[in-house]
């Protein structure tokens, strides 16, 4: 998985790699050619005395290292453009996947995974790929060049490297074999802690209502307590590959002393040839440590591209149409037939041959008891999931063919729990109309009654909002997404219980405001309140995904039992007549 991420999104740079590996080989061919223009010095300079010689080739040394670090610096310049840019690139691709995500697959992998992988994950990726171009492209050079080097040095004392290479790798791979496994669960356990933190930090109320603060703070322990088991575990395994490196080094290089002493002694050897053959040595070991620190990544980073890959991979559910309609012929007609909707694995369906016809200039309510398929039933509507069977037409076509533009310009929905973005009163409101004039926003808040609490605020529409509205209270909130529907002015409005937070004056003067600002458009509305829909034009009623009622709120008190208890749970007798 981490060669096709890699491969699928590096596409575009091509060009700074390839010069990226050209001046990483040149960097390393200098480093390679340092230890030999050194044993020279020593050898036929400083041991004959020849002063003229170390200065020719010590000047020849600076310009060698100075080609070095030149080279050096261009190679991680480019490697933290490219790697940069990979990271953006990928969060880009995850983002744009996910925001393609219907109802169904956002509920599958969860906001806190979710964010994990956009985050952490990238991050972990764009790591490695960074130590990739500024590490490993040098490591395998400068492993064999050092090789070949050291051969040119003596060939019987490169014996050694025999014993050392082989003895490292299998050392690095049983360690790395071994990580794997716990980086992945590392992932997911981070997954958990976001997923508890998330929890506490938005039901924050709640906790101290029902003052669990050590419940929450219990669970939160205990989450952060398995990442932290597994990343002790990890640790050790990191911890472990170093020292086991530099013991094979030293005792590498106590070997290459001791037999090199007695090629010396016997005169098979020159002291400059053991100077640079050491050089060699630990440039081989650095090289073989620089790829060790990559391994140390790589079980992460294939974890991460997994987890990436499956949200890349992963198709919505709701399909833009090929060939899209772009334009419609009537004005807010909506009809419902035999829909369907079922859940992936589940054994029932939520939806069971739902029929519904909604006219412009009526209002349809539809009520029902929990879990009956209310908001379901309105979410199909703006395509939030599609239907599993049957057909949601909007002016006589079938939403799945419309273009997604014109289907959110024609169709509005406030949701059950309606979000807010941080910002402002005024980048609330015109979220779907970026062009609304404030005359229009004030207009809207009015309709709504919320301008009176807007009008209350230190900055007017100027106010800010925090992250999710959380600095209002539950009913100004649902009046502020009212207004924002509005702003729009889409050709059909739906409703998904959004009265509920209102008490009941506003409730009934916000109707009112709503029948004369809508008066020719479709309104749908789902309600618990029996008193927000009883002069619906025509009322539907749910029960278990079935439809089994519709008429208006007198037909059915008259000929619909579920209907009927549904209103004397909440009305006399004498209120409901």
């Amino acid at each position: 998985m981490l060669i096709k991420l890699l491969r699928a999104h590096l596409g575009p740079y091509k060009k700074p790699i390839v010069l990226l590996v050209f001046l990483q080989l040149l960097q390393t061919c200098a480093t390679l050619y340092l230890p030999s223009l050194n044993a020279d010095i020593i050898d036929n300079g400083v041991v004959s005395g020849d002063t003229g010689y170390i200065l020719e080739f010590g000047g020849l040394m600076i310009a060698v290292s100075v080609v070095q670090v030149l080279c050096n610096v261009g190679a991680v310049y480019y490697g933290a453009r490219t790697a940069s840019a990979l990271g953006r690139d990928v969060r880009a691709a995850v983002f744009d996947r996910v925001q393609s995500f219907s109802a169904r697959e956002l509920g599958r992998f969860g906001a806190p995974s979710l964010i994990t992988r956009t985050t952490n994950d990238v991050q972990q990726i764009q790591m490695l790929v960074l130590l990739a171009f500024t590490l490993m492209v040098s490591a395998p050079i400068m492993c064999v060049g050092g090789i070949i080097m050291a051969l040119g040095q003596d060939v019987p004392l490169s014996a050694v490297l025999l014993a050392v290479v082989p003895v490292l790798g299998v050392s690095v791979g049983l360690i790395v074999k071994r990580m794997r496994p716990l980086f992945r669960t590392m992932q997911e356990r981070l997954d958990g802690v976001n997923r508890v933190l998330r929890e506490q930090i938005t039901g924050n109320r709640v906790i101290r209502a029902f003052v669990r603060d050590g419940y929450e703070e219990e669970r939160f322990r205990g989450a952060n307590t398995e990442l932290t088991d597994v990343s002790v575990a990890t640790g050790r395994l990191m911890a472990l590959m170093f020292p086991t490196v530099m013991t094979v080094v030293n005792l590498s290089s106590v070997a290459v002393v001791w037999f090199g002493a007695h090629r010396i002694d016997s005169g098979g050897m020159q002291i400059g040839a053991l100077t640079a053959f050491l050089a060699y040595l630990m440039q081989i070991v650095m090289a073989v440590m620089m790829a060790t620190f990559m391994f140390m990544m790589v079980p992460r980073a294939e974890v991460c591209a997994e987890r990436i890959e499956e949200v890349l991979g992963t198709d919505s559910s709701v399909v833009p149409p090929v060939a899209p309609v772009t334009e419609l012929r009537r004005h807010g007609h909506l009809e419902v037939r035999g829909a369907e909707f079922r859940y992936p694995g589940a054994e029932e369906p939520v939806l069971r041959a739902v029929e519904l016809v909604a006219r412009p200039g009526e209002t349809t309510a539809v009520i029902g008891s929990t879990g009956s398929g209310k908001s379901t039933l309105l979410g199909l509507v703006p395509r939030l999931f599609d239907v599993t069977d049957g057909e949601v037409l909007v002016d006589g076509e079938d939403v799945r063919t419309l273009d997604p533009a014109l289907l959110a310009k024609t169709v509005s929905l406030v949701p059950q729990k309606p979000y807010l973005f941080s910002g402002t009163v005024a980048t609330n409101l015109r979220y779907g109309n970026p062009d609304a004039t404030d005359e229009e926003l004030w207009h809207a808040l009015e309709v709504a009654q919320a301008k009176e609490f807007v009008e209350a605020l230190e900055h007017g529409l100027d106010a800010p909002i925090a992250q999710g509205g959380t600095n209002v209270s539950g009913g100004q909130r649902q009046r502020l997404a009212i207004a924002r529907t509005l702003v729009q002015r889409p050709e059909i409005y739906l409703f998904d219980d959004s009265f509920s937070a209102l008490d009941y004056a506003t409730d009934a003067a916000l109707r009112a405001a709503l029948g004369r600002e809508t008066a020719g458009a479709t309104v749908v509305i789902v309600a618990q309140r029996v008193s927000t829909i009883r002069d619906a034009d025509r009322i539907l009623v749910l029960d278990e995904g079935r439809v089994v009622g519709t008429g208006t709120h007198h037909e059915l008190m008259d000929g619909n039992e579920t209907y009927r208890e549904i209103v004397l749970s909440q009305l006399t007798e004498a209120e409901a007549a």
